[in-house]
């Protein structure tokens, strides 16, 4: 979580990548299940308060925008050469206003496309906790499997 919104949701049978504090190695395991305290793997038991960080692909803002831009400078570069060879029936050429704009878009969105944060340090604004079925922030498993640990 991270103030009042939840980053990544966990379930029985969920991979989850990690790092201890202290430690160097990541370690890769699976969710067994989860208790008020602690993160129970297929090997051991491992408090939420010694995990450092967490690996998970993250979906921000600015990929959205980047995905925006591609596509507005594609398209506009696209319909600009429609236009030019079947509307009027020219052979195609470059206009330099289009070129701009759509290199442009291309030059800024790209990047931002390609930047995707990959793991979250926890602290006290990002923080691991379970909830049960009270809580607000509580979502059932949609998935299909039903865990013969939880309760349904």
């Amino acid at each position: 979580m991270k103030n009042e919104r939840v980053l990544l949701r966990l379930y029985p049978g969920d991979e989850i990548i990690f790092k201890l504090k202290g430690g160097n190695a990541r370690k890769v395991t699976y969710v067994n299940n989860l208790s008020d305290t602690a993160l129970v793997t297929h090997r051991d038991t491992v408090p939420y308060h010694t995990i450092e960080r967490v690996y998970f692909p993250q979906q921000k803002f600015y990929n959205k925008i980047g995905t925006a831009l591609v596509i507005l400078g594609g398209g506009l570069f696209a319909i600009d050469q429609f236009n030019l060879v079947v509307v009027n029936g020219q052979s195609p050429s470059l206009d330099s206003w289009v070129s701009s704009v759509t290199l442009t878009a291309l030059v800024v969105g790209i990047p931002a496309i390609l930047l995707k944060k990959k793991s979250q340090k926890l602290n006290h604004r990002h923080r691991l906790m379970m909830v049960t079925k009270g809580s607000a922030f509580y979502q059932p498993d949609t998935r299909g499997y039903i865990s013969p640990y939880m309760d349904n």
